[in-house]
């Protein structure tokens, strides 16, 4: 069996212009970045700006498991199968961080026959969009400190600065440290740590802006910490937002790159859906939604957190209108939400699988919530048994969500043409998309309505502490905000051992801080960590380069 990037490199890939040119863009709509990738041109998105918009559809995923499920593969193949029956369908995918690249995790380039190219460059340096925006981040920290060094003209309490730095890999030492030790040459010293690129306000940011205006205005809201008065600091007070813009002129540009049967995807930004919103940025959906006839797009880890957050925060923000959504699962997953051991997934097992249906079901009552059709896509295996998949169609069609099988891994779009006349048969029913609250509420309601609706919480357990920052964010101004829960992506709730549909459970606020320039709250929740660790053997000690620049062990 070849593995993904043997597929990748084996593959015959167009010149991005021809691939552009499949959507009516122009050489001169591009910058290139090479023959195979480019960013489309800022003129682009304002000339396009009065044409219609595409259908647009969701793709998201039960909880995550060591399994798999393969949103982003379900992604590409399904926009693989619409093309080939003749639908104008693009797809916007995020782009991969290194740190799980050289973890465990991997990319986020699809897999098998159903990936976005050139595989290697999306899943290591690509077009530097990461780079720029921990670069961006950088700055601002670093302009923070400075200030405090030269003088502290506007009073920043150096115990209550919230801005910590960044780095896009998987490093558990740098979590909690000490800067600038080594004396007053180095400016004061104080705790401060690192988080990983993706999990950047700036990173959500850029995600969300609209244009290069909107994204300096949401730079310089930027909170960084309070003053020894309680008053919130901005990057804008600092005087930073012009240079940090600067750096991030190019990386707001959309990525273009092509599928594996060379049908144009936008691959741009890349949030995580634990630890941020978990979405591809809005230019780029916007864009595609123009030059297309479908857009699908995708949501990070399951439909509690991606789903929920591209629906209440992204379509909130950018005005989109789903009008289905694909829910990915495997039995295999839904085996392991029922007890199996992974070691066991390939014997048939009706009882686990039942149990771990469980998981779907809630999944699925969750996107209905939003009051969208709704198509469940199994991700089918070699020794998924028919009996299984028969017990995963049942359980659905008492729900009233028709089934589609999906083998877009093993056979690309071929794999993929009974999901797409699924889909299209959901875009044939009426939508009635909503929001799950109403930003007006206040923070704990809407706390409260995310945790018992979505996760199956009966409430959420907050400290008096965090009863009185909630308090003064509301009196500050910013409680009217959407919410962006940052918990594990392995359960519905909090704790990453509970599989399956827990039940009977609370969750507890570990803290909530201001995203002010991205415009949400992010509410910690359980033990989540916005700086992942490497696992005990991680992949970066199978990937290798030959003497001639051919990588190998990359997935």
């Amino acid at each position: 069996m070849k593995s993904d990037i043997q597929i990748a490199q084996e593959a015959k890939m167009e010149h991005i212009h021809k691939i552009a040119e499949k959507v009516g863009l122009k050489p001169e709509d591009l910058e290139l970045y090479g023959d195979y990738k480019a960013k489309v041109k800022m003129d682009v998105i304002k000339r396009l700006e009065d044409a219609p918009d595409a259908r647009l559809v969701l793709v998201t995923a039960i909880t995550p498991t060591p399994a798999g499920e393969g949103k982003s593969t379900t992604s590409v193949g399904l926009g693989e199968a619409l093309n080939k029956m003749g639908k104008k369908t693009m797809i916007a995918l995020r782009e991969p961080s290194l740190g799980p690249c050289f973890g465990i995790k991997g990319g986020a380039a699809g897999g098998g026959y159903s990936q976005v190219m050139p595989m290697e460059d999306i899943n290591l340096h690509f077009t530097g969009d990461l780079h720029a925006i921990g670069t961006a981040h950088n700055l601002l920290a670093a302009a923070l400190d400075n200030h405090i060094k030269q003088g502290n003209p506007l009073g920043i309490d150096p115990t209550r600065i919230s801005y910590k730095r960044v780095v896009d890999m998987n490093d558990r030492a740098l979590r909690d440290i000490v800067i600038a030790l080594g004396g007053p040459a180095n400016g004061m010293p104080r705790e401060d740590g690192f988080m990983i690129t993706v999990a950047s306000e700036v990173m959500a940011i850029l995600c969300l802006a609209s244009d290069l205006e909107d994204l300096k205005e949401r730079l310089g809201n930027i909170v960084v910490g309070e003053t020894f008065d309680r008053k919130p600091v901005t990057a804008r007070d600092l005087n930073v937002q012009g240079s940090m813009a600067a750096l991030l002129k190019d990386a707001l540009k959309p990525n273009l790159v092509q599928t594996l049967e060379n049908n144009p995807a936008f691959v741009h930004g890349g949030p995580f859906a634990n630890i941020a919103h978990g979405c591809n940025s809005l230019m780029a959906t916007k864009l595609s939604l123009k030059l297309s006839d479908i857009t699908i797009t995708e949501a990070g880890f399951g439909a509690d957190l991606g789903a929920e957050k591209f629906l209440d925060i992204k379509c909130r923000f950018g005005d989109l209108n789903p009008e289905a959504v694909v829910l990915v699962a495997t039995a295999r997953a839904l085996k392991m939400h029922g007890g199996v051991n992974k070691k066991e997934l390939e014997e048939e097992n009706l009882e686990a699988l039942g149990q771990g249906i469980e998981n779907l079901e809630k999944h699925i009552e969750n996107m209905q919530s939003f009051g969208l059709p709704l198509v469940v896509a199994i991700n089918r295996f070699p020794h998924d048994t028919e009996a299984e998949l028969e017990l995963i169609r049942e359980r659905c069609e008492k729900m009233g969500v028709e089934v589609a099988l999906s083998e877009v891994w093993a056979r690309g779009g071929e794999g993929g043409m009974e999901l797409a006349e699924a889909v299209l048969r959901a875009l044939d029913e009426e939508s009635d998309f909503k929001f799950l609250y109403d930003t007006d509420m206040p923070i704990k309601e809407k706390l409260e309505t995310i945790a018992t609706k979505i996760y199956g919480a009966d409430g959420v357990n907050i400290n008096n502490s965090l009863s009185r920052k909630i308090k003064r964010l509301e009196d500050q101004g910013y409680g009217n905000m959407p919410i962006c829960v940052a918990k594990t992506q392995n359960s519905l709730s909090d704790d990453p051992t509970l599989i399956g549909r827990p039940r009977n459970y609370s969750v507890t606020l570990q803290d909530i801080n201001l995203s002010a320039g991205a415009g949400f709250l992010v509410a910690l929740m359980g033990s989540i960590m916005t700086m992942p660790g490497l696992p005990r053997r991680p992949a970066a000690e199978g990937i290798d380069v030959d003497k001639d620049g051919k990588i190998s062990g990359l997935f």
